[in-house]
C-alpha cells in the first residue's frame, strides 16, 4: 500500500510537470485561449486534455513544435504529432497529456471543451519560464548595463578634479641654461615731414663798374 501510494503520488507530480511543460511550452509562441482539463475519470488512456488556439498554419505549427521541444527538456519522452501537414488541427501526443492545437474556426465547430471539459484544471497562464538563454541574455544586459553606469559616474567624479588640478597648474619654467627670448622693440612711427619749397629769390644784377679813367694824354 505504502509503495502504490508513493508511487501514485511521483505519477502524478509527473503530470503535473508534464502539463506545465505543454503550457510553457504554447506561452512562448503566444497561443491563444489555453485551457487544461482533468480527464482522469473521462478516459484511461489519458489524464489531462490541453486546448490552445494558433492564429495561422505557420502559428499552430510552431506551437506543436514548441510544445515537442519543451516536453523533451522537461525529461520526458519526445511525444507523437499528428496533422501537421493541414496545420488547422495538430494534436501532439504526451502520453499521459494530449495537447490539441486548432484554428479559431475548427475550435468553434468541434467543441472539445464540451466533451472533456467537466473537470477544468487551474493553472496560472502567462508564466511560462524563461528559457537558459534568454536568462544569460538577460543577465549579461543586466551586468553591462550596471558596468556602463559606473564607468559614467567614475568620468563625472573625476571631471571636477581635473579641472582644478589645472587651475592649479604652474606656468611652465623656463628650462635650466636658457635664456629667455629677447623682446622685439615697438617698431617707431615713421613722421612724414612735408618741406616746403622755398621761395627763390630774383638774383639781383651785379653793379656796374664805373668805367676807368683814360690817362692824359701828354702834350707835344
Amino acid at each position: 500500500m505504502t509503495t502504490s501510494t508513493k508511487s501514485d503520488s511521483a505519477a502524478k507530480r509527473d503530470v503535473t510537470k508534464l502539463q506545465r511543460a505543454i503550457v510553457d511550452g504554447l506561452e512562448d509562441v503566444k497561443a491563444h485561449d489555453i485551457q487544461v482539463f482533468n480527464t482522469e475519470a473521462l478516459s484511461p488512456l489519458f489524464e489531462r486534455v490541453i486546448v490552445a488556439s494558433g492564429t495561422s498554419n505557420r502559428q499552430t505549427k510552431a506551437l506543436a513544435s514548441s510544445v515537442r521541444e519543451a516536453v523533451k527538456e522537461a525529461g520526458f519522452p519526445v511525444p507523437r504529432q499528428e496533422g501537421e501537414q493541414n496545420g488547422e488541427w495538430i494534436i501532439v501526443d504526451c502520453g499521459s497529456v494530449v495537447c490539441h492545437i486548432m484554428q479559431p474556426a475548427i475550435r468553434q465547430y468541434y467543441r472539445l471543451e464540451e466533451i472533456w471539459g467537466e473537470t477544468p484544471v487551474r493553472m496560472k497562464i502567462g508564466a511560462a519560464k524563461p528559457k537558459p538563454a534568454e536568462v544569460a541574455a538577460k543577465k549579461l544586459a543586466a551586468r553591462q548595463a550596471v558596468d556602463k553606469a559606473a564607468a559614467e559616474n567614475t568620468v563625472v567624479e573625476k571631471k571636477p578634479a581635473a579641472k582644478k588640478a589645472a587651475a592649479k597648474k604652474p606656468a611652465a619654467k623656463t628650462a635650466a641654461g636658457a635664456k629667455p627670448a629677447a623682446k622685439k622693440p615697438a617698431a617707431k612711427t615713421v613722421k612724414t615731414v612735408v618741406v616746403k619749397p622755398s621761395t627763390p629769390r630774383t638774383a639781383k644784377p651785379a653793379a656796374a663798374k664805373p668805367a676807368a679813367k683814360r690817362a692824359p694824354r701828354a702834350k707835344a
